[in-house]
């Protein structure tokens, strides 16, 4: 075999290698099935997000109303969301994610029907964001715990959970984009259906899974507010996790609401319409796909904390560039950075958390999480939505963005404490 020949098979070899790398959660049948499934059920979910937000603003023409649906929607999680944690480790995950998917499915219907005859009002997506968001309440914790029952072999697990981020951030990529060119050509409430039919592929999915139950037996003598207090003394008395999820809360109510006030970006920055908003929030899914990827490389979870602290740094910072710009190209090259950055954080976060947490208390961690992701974040739309309303959005950006960049600057201080507490976990799970 010639030099040549040698060298393209070697490089072919160390190519498929890596690929099988990125990829390695993908040989757990479960976590192929359920993959499957979500690409389509969030790809809707996305056009339906777009399409939401363009409605609102269509509706009332208000910065603080766009907020104030975010607040609707994501208020049950930040009332109930800890609650439901410890509420799950004794339900059957699987089953509670099929229940709360033909909720979100009978949702996406009703919103199109309101749309498409013509009576939708504002007050009726108030109504229904508050609905779906009780379901999010026990979704979105069951979700995050339920990966870690879809790989057989720990090992896998920090690249299950980066290839959910690329799977979630893919749809955030094909969804707006489908979405934006949709609203402009049919209006809002073809993508409200399209989101409807989507949440089949989730249910058939999970009907296909061989899994065990995945409640857990608490004893005779555990309680609801027993355990609910050791949860949250485990998180405050383990420096890594808590100093973790106080970052994301920061992030959380001053950085992520800048999805909500886009579209005010794309209409009266941008002088745009539905199909600029779609290009901004692809662009930002774009960025945070290759965040993702980028994550998924990654072998062991040590050293998550860091690239957290640097990427909550430069998710600030591109927030705030992003305020100047009124350019659309420009802007959008500024969502790809923005979105790789906020992703990166996310994903690490969970990674960095799920391999640390104890095993009988990770769905009630779990819920902290979710609590420090999207509790926080209605509290953050709606102050965000009002200081947009009288400082307006740029200024409110640079805020934002200024407020994250402190957060991450912090974070990073204390990463060499976090490391050292976390150690000992690290060596008895194996990862060193």
């Amino acid at each position: 075999m010639s030099w040549s020949r040698r060298f393209s098979a070697d490089v072919l070899s160390l190519k498929k290698e890596r690929v099988n790398h990125v990829l390695r959660a993908m040989r757990h049948r479960n976590y192929r099935i359920f993959f499957c499934g979500e690409i389509i059920s969030l790809t809707g979910l996305w056009m339906q997000r777009v399409a939401m937000g363009w409605l609102v603003y269509r509706l009332t023409d208000s910065a603080f109303m766009l907020g104030a649906v975010e607040f609707a929607g994501q208020l049950p999680v930040f009332l109930f969301g800890i609650f439901t944690g410890v509420l799950l480790e004794s339900m059957d995950l699987k089953r509670i994610i099929f229940i709360c998917q033909v909720l979100s499915m009978l949702h996406a219907f009703i919103l199109a029907v309101l749309t498409l005859s013509g009576y939708v009002e504002y007050w009726h997506i108030i109504i229904l964001s508050a609905v779906l968001g009780m379901v999010n309440a026990f979704e979105i914790p069951a979700r995050q715990a339920f990966v870690v029952h879809l790989v057989e072999d720990g090992d896998d697990l920090g690249n299950a959970i980066a290839l959910n981020s690329s799977l979630f951030n893919t749809a955030r990529l094909v969804g707006p984009s489908i979405g934006g060119v949709a609203i402009a050509a049919f209006g809002e409430g073809i993508c409200f259906i399209m989101n409807g039919f989507s949440y089949f592929a989730t249910l058939v999915a999970l009907i296909l899974m061989k899994l065990k139950d995945c409640r857990r037996n608490f004893g005779e003598n555990g309680s609801f507010l027993l355990n609910l207090r050791e949860g949250f003394n485990y998180i405050k008395g383990f420096s890594p996790i808590r100093n973790t999820l106080l970052t994301l809360a920061v992030i959380s109510f001053a950085g992520i609401p800048y999805l909500v006030l886009l579209p005010v970006f794309a209409r009266n920055i941008l002088e745009g319409g539905p199909d600029t908003l779609g290009f901004l929030t692809a662009s930002s899914g774009f960025g945070a796909l290759l965040g993702s990827v980028r994550l998924a490389l990654a072998k062991k979870p040590m050293g998550m904390n860091r690239t957290m602290a640097f990427s909550v740094t430069f998710f600030g910072f591109f927030i705030g560039v992003f305020s100047f710009s009124h350019s659309v190209p420009l802007s959008m090259i500024l969502m790809v950075f923005t979105g790789f950055f906020l992703v990166s954080s996310l994903v690490s976060c969970n990674t960095y958390i799920q391999s640390l947490v104890d095993h009988d208390k990770r769905s009630r961690v779990m819920s902290f999480y979710i609590f420090s992701i999207l509790g926080i974040a209605p509290l953050g739309s709606l102050v965000c939505g009002s200081l947009a309303s009288i400082i307006g959005a740029p200024a409110t950006f640079v805020v934002g963005g200024a407020a994250c960049m402190v957060s991450g600057i912090y974070l990073l201080r204390k990463t060499r404490n976090m490391s050292r507490v976390a150690e000992p976990v690290f060596r008895n799970k194996g990862y060193l």
